[in-house]
């Protein structure tokens, strides 16, 4: 009896450690090393990089970083309009569809190493390219475009409390195919505190949320399975 009881007792532990491990992953916020160890630059400086292939099967959500580690002589343009994407060409743009994270300098006589975190703060298609040096940069391999979901949506610290649509994804624009939504930096943003960069494993804090949902809706799951698992037993 004392045997069937422990062995049905690590059963439980077993499957409550699974569950609480799928909790965290899932719910985590991630941080991504753009290029991993190549960082952002483009095919001229480093010929092996490729961003399209580094993008192919991540997930980002509302509430990741983007991480680009390059120098002073490249910079990083977000966009949600695809017309400044493929022109490589930003003078145009307008406020409202395209952030400059970082410009190059060139006042400076030598090169020194930039780091720039970016927070994904809308729903859709977001892109990415260097457009300086007349779009060289960006038509020589140093741009991207991500899918955003939702994910867990934006962490407390990210939302803008004056814009209750932060998360809604916007009607795309006359000639074009892809969404184009307002972005807006809350005036409370703040670089990630935690870089796990592009790693598998979660992140060792587990939110409150997380813990809420857990224990609210996913605990009768554990029952459903821990009972399964007695009647096995």
């Amino acid at each position: 009896m004392g045997e069937s009881f422990n062995s049905k007792l690590q059963w439980f532990l077993l499957l409550l450690f699974f569950f609480i491990s799928f909790s965290r992953s899932a719910d985590a916020y991630k941080n991504y090393t753009v290029g991993d160890s190549l960082g952002w630059f483009d095919n001229l400086q480093k010929p092996t990089v490729n961003y399209g292939k580094w993008v192919a099967g991540k997930n980002f959500s509302l509430g990741d970083f983007l991480i680009f580690n390059t120098d002073n002589n490249h910079s990083v343009i977000q966009t949600y309009n695809f017309t400044t994407y493929k022109s490589c060409d930003y003078d145009n743009a307008l406020n409202n569809d395209t952030i400059q994270w970082s410009s190059t300098d060139p006042s400076s006589t030598s090169v020194y190493p930039v780091s720039i975190a970016v927070p994904l703060l809308k729903i859709g298609t977001t892109y990415f390219f260097s457009g300086d040096y007349d779009g060289e940069q960006c038509q020589n391999g140093q741009n991207f475009k991500i899918n955003v979901t939702r994910g867990q949506g934006l962490a407390r610290s990210l939302r803008n409390p004056s814009d209750d649509d932060s998360e809604a994804p916007m009607s795309p624009i006359s000639g074009d195919d892809e969404s184009v939504p307002d972005t807006i930096v809350p005036a409370s943003f703040d670089h990630p505190h935690e870089v796990s960069d592009d790693s598998p494993e979660p992140s060792n804090s587990v939110s409150l949320s997380t813990f809420s949902k857990f224990f609210g809706t996913q605990l009768n799951r554990i029952f459903v399975v821990v009972g399964l698992a007695f009647s096995i037993c």
